[in-house]
């Protein structure tokens, strides 16, 4: 058990490791898991293998296939298909036939060639037959999995999912014929092909039966049920039933599956609670299942396939791509549907493999196993490895998944690319000021420091420190903090040149820039800067690159030993304040808040939404209660600013800040009171903001005697 227990650990962990190294370089996560699997496998390290873990993980197989059936059957919806159930029709049925005929006739004459003996026609025709007849199927599984991957919706999707559900029960009735032929072939005494396919339909025809009673029951148990958790445990025990039922009359669970949530998502109450519970249990199901594909592939069937492989590969591959595309030509399906559909039908696996199982286990065919084992093992592997990258071209191709969207301010760069770029000196820029200029005080008291280190952010730190300057009636001056070796390398001119940038942006906004050169450490230079000259608050400006957390001891040490507030800004890309976002967690950290805001909504007049995260179980009622609090602040505190709230249970924090970010220009928080071990313990929601956000972080750290006051 502890055996298991470990290899269940191995498969998740590296799975979702190769998904992520998948993902990075834009190919489907199915497709990490795979190799992941291969390279744990006998294939690979051989650290898994099928006697010690991989038949005792069997289970996990028969759960997924339930699940992956059960999701195909909710994409079936006949509302959203309408007018493409003709294209599903014609598609299905051509590439059906397409792929059969293709993979027939190249299978049998590759073997005529290769074999150069006579005599042996009807052996030859049997393997290509019944080649042929596995080559029907598709794989539901990887197809489902890159459909929920890009979050695709639209008529293609809806037509590859029916396709492919179409697609099994077609292989089945197809393998059922050639089964008949085959018999037929090796022992002419044989039962007619009549009696075959009808041996054929009634398998396709009882599990449909057994599908509509699982969906129906399912319908009458939900509602019945109101708590998910609850739902989740009745839906997958019916489900699990229902495939175990099929499984011991040897009936079909993949059509079982599809057409119970066929049935579910086709009632007129469309209660769909049930797919959504079953999509959050699911993931680990799925990265153990195509996991476990992959151990269960074997490399080396690629060089027992030979050239019959190779031919049956390709066959099939244009088999089914010109059969979807003739298909499309008679339903006069899009051309979208017509030139791409195809693709997506290349990946091939479990029920092709449940197919080979069968021949094996048949008596009368069984010799030929030991061909079309290695042979369509070898286009498991293939079409796994690749498939799944031409299912996601054609959703892409079709415009229905949620694939990147390429953002202005990344001036054409790919997501993973502009994040760098926008961190980095070149991405980071200054909108221009657009508001009126400001007047300083006529008699200004004290100063508001800012050191800055970089070009690239220097006329950015100068605007801010003279918007807080403007606030609290003082002026900005900008401190550099040389070594104290330089001391004496520079000359006068050389000095003045420095603050040339932030010189120019304050006295753009109508302030006069006052400025200092300290030969110190960092810390303790802007320290003695904000002592001296009677600071009222301090900007500092996090280092640019990739990692802005190696900057938090200097930032704690100032923050520790100044009697100001401290506001340190992460640059990402462009720097505007139209629009605001203040997270916070408790009504106390409003008073801390408050002066930058209203220092930005004096100068710039900006759209500020103030969001409380309250703990994931909160009432309704806390809710209104943290919402009215707030709104009473706001009428006291900034009066005639635009404002707005939001308040929220919030199941993660930083996933909740980050996704309301994406509708603002920066974010304003407060950081958390905790130093060293605490904040290793404990952790920092600041922080984290920090690394992760995309846009501009303001972080304001206020001394405790300053909150007192």
């Amino acid at each position: 058990m502890n055996e298991v227990t470990f290899g269940i650990a191995v498969l998740l962990a590296t799975g979702l490791f190769f998904a992520k190294l998948a993902q990075l370089i834009r190919l489907p996560s199915v497709t990490g898991f795979i190799l992941a699997g291969l390279v744990l496998g006998p294939s690979g390290f051989a650290l898994l293998t099928m006697e010690t873990v991989g038949h005792r993980l069997d289970h996990f197989t028969q759960i997924a296939l339930m699940l992956i059936a059960f999701g195909i059957g909710e994409h079936i919806e006949i509302r959203k298909l309408g007018n493409v159930a003709r294209d599903v029709g014609y598609i299905s049925v051509v590439q059906a036939i397409g792929s059969f005929f293709l993979v027939t006739a190249g299978t049998l004459a590759t073997s005529l060639l290769l074999s150069g003996q006579e005599g042996i026609f009807r052996e030859q025709l049997t393997l290509a037959l019944l080649l042929g007849a596995v080559a029907v199927a598709t794989a539901p599984a990887s197809i489902l999995h890159v459909v929920r991957e890009l979050g695709a919706r639209g008529p293609l999707t809806s037509i590859i999912l029916a396709v492919v559900a179409a697609s099994d029960g077609l292989a089945i009735m197809t393998f059922g014929m050639a089964v008949s032929v085959a018999h037929q072939l090796v022992d002419p005494t044989e039962s007619s092909a009549l009696t075959s396919i009808l041996a054929s339909l009634a398998e396709i025809g009882f599990s449909i039966v057994i599908g509509i009673a699982t969906g129906l029951i399912i319908d009458v148990v939900l509602h019945k049920l109101h708590n998910r958790e609850e739902m989740l445990t009745a839906g997958l025990a019916l489900l699990l039933v229902c495939g175990e039922t099929t499984r011991m009359l040897h009936l079909s669970p993949l059509l079982a599956g599809m057409m119970a949530g066929f049935i579910l998502i086709n009632r007129a109450e469309r209660d769909v609670r049930l797919f959504r519970a079953i999509n959050g249990f699911e993931p680990p199901i799925y990265v153990l299942f195509f996991t476990l594909a992959g151990v269960h592939l074997d490399i080396g069937a690629l060089k027992s396939a030979g050239w019959l492989g190779l031919v049956y590969v390709l066959a099939r591959v244009i088999g089914k791509y010109f059969g979807s595309w003739l298909g499309g030509v008679l339903s006069g399906a899009p051309a979208v549907v017509k030139n791409y559909l195809g693709l997506a039908l290349i990946p091939q696996a479990g029920v092709a493999i449940g197919l080979v199982f069968m021949i094996a286990s048949d008596p009368k065919i069984s010799q030929w196993s030991t061909i079309i084992t290695p042979i369509v093992l070898a286009g498991v592997v293939l079409s796994e490895l690749i498939g799944p990258l031409f299912v996601r071209h054609t959703l892409e191709k079709g415009n229905e998944g949620n694939t990147e969207q390429l953002r202005p301010e990344c001036q054409g760069r790919p997501s993973r690319l502009c994040n760098r770029w926008l961190k980095s000196p070149d991405g980071v820029s200054l909108s221009p000021w657009e508001e009126k200029s400001l007047h300083p005080a006529t008699n200004a008291e004290g100063i508001v420091v800012f050191g800055a280190c970089h070009a690239a952010t220097a006329r950015a730190l100068s605007r801010i420190a003279t918007i807080l300057a403007h606030h609290y009636h003082a002026l900005p001056m900008s401190v550099r903090v040389l070594k104290k070796t330089e001391k004496g390398m520079h000359t006068e001119k050389e000095l003045e040149a420095m603050f040339l940038p932030e010189r120019d942006e304050a006295e753009s906004l109508g302030y006069p820039l006052r400025t200092e050169i300290i030969y110190d450490e960092p810390a303790s230079g802007l320290v003695s800067a904000a002592e001296y000259n009677n600071a009222r608050a301090v900007v500092l400006g996090y280092p640019l690159g990739r990692n802005p957390l190696v900057f938090q001891k200097v930032l704690d040490r100032v923050a520790a030993n100044v009697l100001c507030p401290v506001i340190a800004v992460r640059f990402v890309g462009a720097l505007t304040c139209k629009r605001i976002l203040v997270p916070f967690l408790f009504p106390q950290e409003l008073e801390e808040l408050l002066p930058l805001c209203e220092a930005f909504a004096t100068a710039s007049q900006p759209r500020i939404t103030f969001l409380q995260m309250l703990h994931a179980d909160c009432s309704r009622q806390e809710i209104m209660a943290s919402e009215t609090q707030l709104q009473q602040w706001l009428e006291v505190n900034l009066v005639d600013v635009d404002t707005s709230i939001r308040v929220e249970s919030s199941d993660s924090r930083l996933e909740t800040v980050l996704n309301a970010v994406r509708y603002h220009d920066l974010i304003i928080m407060t950081a958390a009171r905790r130093h060293k071990i605490q904040r290793i313990f404990f952790g920092s929601l600041a922080n984290s903001v920090v690394h992760n956000c995309k846009k501009p972080v303001f972080v304001i750290y206020t001394p405790q005697d300053v909150l007192l006051r």
